[in-house]
């Protein structure tokens, strides 16, 4: 697949890409602050809302019993990338104390960065650096920034995201397991050790944030769903950080989707088997890859494809994925999906029944079909709230 610069610039605003994604009130209380791990639960009992496109019908269940909405030969698109700790301690030169995020590694040592600045107990982005500047890193290390990252400058002309080159004394990921700590945000109270951002099924770190939609997956839950004969199948997107503003498009992100994976995508849908994105950004990979046609291909790259309600989505038919945020550019993809309105009827139970959003939360499975194996609305298990 050709794939283009990844700096290059392009123009954004919301109305020209159809996005004004559904807009909502969410309640401070909603907004998961801590691992389910901490509140007595495992990885799999957090709550999944199903909601089915054929009728808008909705059954409220918990992902330990996800199986039971899956049938055979159904195949689950999972994004394996790791996450970094990839959060560290700055300082420029007058003394100021930042913390730096990285993003997206780009080619010829390039990398996107953004510069925040504390507040409080969390962090807000700091928009008063230049271009030339050299912060300083632990251990004599440093970042060099060197222009504003193209099309996300400030209507004052600051800019958060910066096009970069880092200086480390040694391989990244040994840097980064020493001196680095995950990405969080305000609504997450305090700090949690890696392992808490990482997919059980994670085989090459690059995630700045977590590929959330997968953190319920456990072992046990992959072994039956396999036995039963659901399929997995894997690729890469490395996720940028989730911190989008007002009017900032998506950025470039990596990619690679294996050739099995493609040819396991082709078969399902042909034999009229149900595709289903675990996350926005497995979907996000496969639109980069998928033709018109809906023939899927191998390839990697930078994508930067935005994929909205009037483009539409060719690769997948239905989707596991998180609760986002009001307005966030994650619900015109959930729209292309399924539709404006299935969208708010679904938000709008998720709210009335206390669900639970962010990388912590709930999960909300969209399907295309009902499968004969599900008759009825399944029960709660205790001890999931």
């Amino acid at each position: 697949m050709n794939v283009e610069h990844p700096v290059a610039e392009q123009r954004y605003d919301r109305e020209l890409w159809g996005l004004s994604p559904l807009n909502f009130d969410l309640p401070q209380e909603l907004e998961a602050n801590e691992p389910p791990e901490t509140r007595g639960l495992t990885r799999d009992e957090v709550r999944l809302m199903v909601a089915y496109k054929s009728d808008d019908r909705v059954v409220h269940s918990g992902f330990w019993d996800l199986g039971d909405f899956l049938e055979a030969g159904d195949v689950l698109v999972i994004n394996t990338s790791g996450t970094m700790n990839a959060a560290l301690d700055a300082e420029r030169g007058d003394g100021t104390a930042l913390e730096l995020h990285l993003s997206t590694r780009l080619p010829a040592g390039l990398w996107i960065v953004e510069l925040r600045e504390p507040a409080g107990p969390t962090t807000e982005p700091f928009r008063h650096a230049a271009p030339g500047e050299t912060l300083r890193l632990p251990e004599g290390a440093a970042v060099t920034l060197h222009a504003p990252y193209p099309g996300h400058t400030a209507r004052d002309g600051g800019s958060r995201l910066w096009l970069s080159t880092l200086d480390l004394p040694r391989p990244l990921d040994e840097y980064l397991d020493r001196h680095g700590f995950p990405i969080r945000y305000g609504y997450v109270g305090e700090s949690w050790p890696l392992s808490y951002y990482q997919t059980v099924y994670a085989t090459e770190k690059g995630s700045a944030e977590m590929p959330s939609a997968g953190r319920a997956f456990t072992p046990e839950l992959i072994t039956r769903l396999v036995a039963k004969g659901v399929q997995f199948a894997p690729l890469i997107l490395h996720t940028g950080v989730a911190s989008l503003e007002d009017d900032e498009p998506p950025y470039e992100e990596f990619y690679r989707v294996p050739a099995e994976t493609a040819r396991l995508v082709n078969a399902a849908r042909a034999a009229g088997r149900r595709v289903i994105a675990v996350g926005t950004t497995a979907v996000r990979a496969l639109e980069t890859v998928t033709d018109e046609d809906g023939t899927t291909h191998p390839g990697e790259g930078w994508t930067r494809l935005i994929v909205t309600p009037e483009r539409g989505i060719r690769s997948v038919d239905s989707m596991l994925t998180g609760l986002h945020e009001p307005r966030s550019s994650h619900l015109a993809m959930l729209e292309a999906l399924a539709g404006r309105e299935h969208l708010r009827n679904t938000y709008g139970q998720a709210l009335r029944e206390g669900y639970l959003w962010h990388e912590f939360g709930d999960l909300h499975l969209i399907l295309s079909d009902q499968p004969s194996s599900v008759s009825r609305q399944q029960p709660m298990r205790e001890g999931t709230r």
